[in-house]
């Protein structure tokens, strides 16, 4: 059961090496262990599946109905500044009844930097 209906995507870029997802699956995982009843999957950008639209239509198949994108990226680049808000107008003409919110990217909040910063000092 999801919490009141409310689901993440992390979405990530995409790479044709099968290692690099890694990290955005352990962030899944961990999401997912840790509250249980929130449904979580990630999605990716290129090369990768399953893509957006994908992950948004079995989110949307499991009763989603608030869903939270969550761009995996380190800063707004082209992707987010212009790929991300067109798709997102897609999802949302695809799936009328669902609430989307597209955060921004991770690597621009300051707790992740302050990370960054701290592990390349050391």
């Amino acid at each position: 059961m999801q919490a009141q209906g409310k689901a993440i995507i992390l979405l990530g870029h995409g790479s044709r090496d099968p290692l690099w997802r890694a990290p955005i699956e352990a962030v899944a995982e961990r999401l997912a262990r840790e509250h249980g009843n929130l449904a979580v999957c990630c999605a990716y950008l290129e090369l990768e599946q399953p893509d957006l639209a994908t992950a948004a239509a079995r989110l949307a198949a499991g009763a989603a109905q608030r869903i939270t994108i969550v761009p995996m990226f380190l800063g707004t680049g082209k992707h987010a500044r212009d790929d991300l808000p067109r798709l997102l107008q897609s999802l949302q003409r695809s799936h009328p009844a669902i609430q989307f919110e597209l955060q921004r990217p991770v690597g621009e909040d300051p707790r992740v930097l302050d990370l960054l910063a701290a592990i390349a000092a050391e």
